[in-house]
C-alpha cells in the first residue's frame, strides 16, 4: 500500500511540473486595440491670413453745361487680409462633414486706375479712381468628405464688406469734378478647401473663394452744381488663405 501512494504521490508532483513547465512558456498577448479615429464634429473657433485679388471694373458718366463725358477702365486688385472665424461640424454617415462657418478679415485688397491724355487745349486731362474693401467677411455652409483626420468640402453662402470708391476728373490746372461712396455691401461667395487635423483639438486648412459685393453706385460731383453723372464698380475677387482651428 506504502508503494502505491509514493508511486501516486510522484506521478502527481510530476504532473504538475509539466504542466507549470507549459504554463511558463506561454506569452501573454492582449487583444489589439484599433486606432483612434478623428471626430469632427464640434465648435471651433480659428485665425486666417491670405491673400485676395482680381479685376475691379468701373464706368463714370456725367456731363455739364458744355460737354458729355464717360469712361470705362478695368484695374487689377490685389491685397492681403486677415482675420477670425467661428463653426461648427456635425460629422454623419459616417463619413461625410456638414457644418456652418462665419469669417471677417481686415483687407488691403484694392485698385488703383489713373489716366491722363492731351485735350489739344495745352493741357492734359486727367482721370482717377481707386476702390478698396477695407474689410470682409462670409457666412457660409460647407459639405466634406473625411479620411479619417483629413478633410475635403466646398463651401458657399452669403458675403458681406466695406468697400470704398473714388473718382475724380480734371487737367493740368486741378480737379475740376470728383465723388465718392463708402458702404457696406453685400453679395455671395463660392469656393472649395482642405483640413487637416494635426491633434483631436487642432486643425489646419487652406481654401480657395471667389467673392462678389455687387455693383457700387454712387452720384453727383462734390462741389460742382452745374456738373452731374454717375460712377459705377463691380468688387469681386478671389481669395487664398491658410488658418487653424481649435475644435472644442
Amino acid at each position: 500500500m506504502k508503494f502505491i501512494l509514493r508511486s501516486a504521490t510522484m506521478a502527481s508532483v510530476l504532473a504538475l511540473g509539466v504542466v507549470g513547465a507549459q504554463a511558463a512558456d506561454l506569452t501573454y498577448e492582449p487583444a489589439p486595440v484599433a486606432a483612434p479615429v478623428f471626430n469632427w464634429t464640434g465648435f471651433y473657433i480659428g485665425v486666417h491670413a491670405g491673400i485676395g485679388g482680381g479685376k475691379f471694373d468701373g464706368s463714370f458718366n456725367g456731363f455739364d453745361r458744355e460737354e458729355d463725358y464717360s469712361s470705362n477702365w478695368s484695374d487689377n486688385a490685389f491685397g492681403a487680409f486677415g482675420g477670425a472665424q467661428i463653426g461648427y461640424n456635425y460629422q454623419f454617415s459616417p463619413n461625410w462633414v456638414a457644418g456652418v462657418e462665419a469669417d471677417i478679415a481686415a483687407s488691403g485688397v484694392k485698385s488703383d486706375h489713373q489716366y491722363s491724355n492731351y485735350n489739344g487745349g495745352g493741357l492734359n486731362d486727367t482721370e482717377s479712381a481707386e476702390t478698396k474693401v477695407d474689410w470682409f467677411g462670409t457666412i457660409r455652409g460647407r459639405v466634406g468628405y473625411a479620411w479619417d483626420n483629413v478633410l475635403f468640402y466646398g463651401t458657399g453662402g452669403a458675403a458681406y464688406g466695406n468697400v470704398k470708391s473714388n473718382f475724380s476728373l480734371g487737367d493740368d490746372g486741378g480737379i475740376y469734378a470728383s465723388s465718392s461712396d463708402s458702404n457696406t455691401r453685400w453679395g455671395w461667395t463660392l469656393g472649395a478647401g482642405v483640413e487637416y487635423g494635426i491633434t483631436k483639438n487642432i486643425t489646419f486648412k487652406t481654401e480657395y473663394l471667389y467673392v462678389d459685393l455687387g455693383k457700387t453706385n454712387f452720384d453727383g460731383f462734390s462741389g460742382f452744381e452745374d456738373r452731374d453723372g454717375n460712377t459705377e464698380v463691380k468688387t469681386n475677387f478671389h481669395t487664398l488663405k491658410a488658418g487653424l482651428n481649435y475644435k472644442f
